[in-house]
């Protein structure tokens, strides 16, 4: 850049970028991106492994930029990268929301505030209940024990009982020997999705937000079957029926069904989501808040579905850190209408970021985030419990 004309605590640079990877129920990518000012922040990457890689590499072109710039060091990477697809943006994402926290925190204020401010003070949580066991102990066993109705039942009492609001399963559960690769379903395995569903409405009623995904893994015909079984439990979504790419699938099923579509977490930037709402392809969107290429293009994503009225309920796998950056930008936005929790079966998943405006306070309280009102993202890892789970070969940056 020419010479600038920023006043000397804001005419900072860029000089590193490091990562470390926590293992928690997925790989958790943290990235540290660190200033000549003595002010570094902190992001994350979907998943870990390849994206944050690309994030160190990332180095030799952000190195004396300064971080305050964000639209432009986003543009820069977009530029510099354009056919890094996916893992590109989810490197990108980790960088992006590190320079949010550094400005953040130059400026003494909570990120929230930079975005535009806040439509809520608290954010609303949907628990990923998964398939009404522990994703580690599924594999296990015959997959009949596992995913039951009562065991659905019980699970959803479980997250219900600790305050949650909203929740979703997993529907596209292994139980009856699918065709994977005709991704058609029989009778009978349709019957026993229902049974599942049924069983929950029973244990915790209508009051409820369920949300059921299938991982786009079937046919528009065996979608369609799914979805109207499903049709008299008042769902509050259908989660990915049939593969991302398949724009006119999901305008078709969402045509049929009279059960709401859901979609969105395998697609990054703000035109692509522009895309899907013009076509009619979705009647909630569910960016996923590590991947979707920053906080700011998430916030671009609202924007683009709001014209077409179109909430969102992002889609989030993240550890503490991605879940807090996620839930600013989703109270900065009016269409929100919540935001996922993937680490119920993570028992310290809570401990592993402090609050810096009250540090013995929760990050998560009964399906509610209360936003930090600390500078930047509000948060500091707890450098402790993230070296106790790093994963094999990754240092500690914090």
């Amino acid at each position: 850049m020419e010479e600038s004309h920023r006043p000397p605590e804001r005419d900072i640079e860029i000089t590193n970028v490091e990562t470390m990877a926590i293992a928690g129920n997925f790989t958790w990518g943290i990235v540290k991106v660190e200033t000549d000012a003595g002010v570094y922040g902190l992001g994350e990457t979907f998943r870990a492994e390849a994206a944050l890689d690309m994030a160190e590499r990332l180095l030799v072109d952000l190195e004396g930029e300064n971080p305050l710039d964000i639209d432009r060091i986003t543009a820069l990477m977009n530029q510099r990268y354009t056919g890094s697809g996916r893992v590109g943006q989810s490197a990108f994402t980790g960088i992006e929301t590190a320079c949010w926290d550094i400005k953040g925190k130059l400026l003494d204020a909570p990120l929230y505030e930079l975005l535009g401010g806040k439509y809520r003070d608290r954010v609303r949580i949907y628990c990923d209940t998964h398939g009404g066991e522990s994703l580690g102990q599924a594999p296990d066993r015959d997959p009949k024990e596992v995913y039951t109705p009562e065991s659905y039942a019980q699970a959803a009492r479980e997250v219900v009982d600790e305050g949650f609001e909203a929740l979703k399963f997993d529907l596209d559960v292994p139980t009856h020997d699918p065709d994977t690769a005709a991704r058609r379903l029989d009778n009978a395995s349709v019957e026993h999705k229902v049974s599942l569903v049924e069983a929950v409405r029973e244990e915790i009623g209508y009051d409820i937000d369920l949300g059921m995904d299938l991982h786009w893994n079937f046919t528009v015909e065996t979608a369609a079957r799914i979805g109207k079984k499903l049709e008299p439990y008042d769902l509050a979504w259908l989660e990915d029926p049939v593969p991302p790419e398949q724009v006119e699938a999901h305008r078709h099923l969402r045509e049929t069904l009279d059960v709401p579509i859901l979609t969105g977490e395998n697609v990054t930037t703000a035109s692509r989501f522009a895309d899907l709402a013009n076509t009619g392809a979705m009647d909630i969107a569910a960016p996923d808040v590590n991947k979707c290429g920053g906080l700011w293009e998430l916030w671009k994503v609202a924007l683009v579905c709001d014209l077409e009225g179109i909430p969102l309920s992002p889609h989030n796998i993240s550890s503490p850190l991605g879940t807090v950056a996620g839930a600013h930008v989703c109270a900065t936005f009016p269409n929100f209408l919540s935001l996922e929790f993937h680490a119920r079966d993570v028992p310290w998943w809570g401990d592993l970021v402090r609050r810096v405006d009250d540090p013995d306070a929760p990050i998560l309280n009964e399906g509610y985030i209360d936003l930090p009102e600390g500078p930047g993202l509000g948060v500091e890892l707890d450098p402790e419990v993230a070296e106790r789970y790093l994963t094999d070969g990754s240092d500690l940056v914090v």
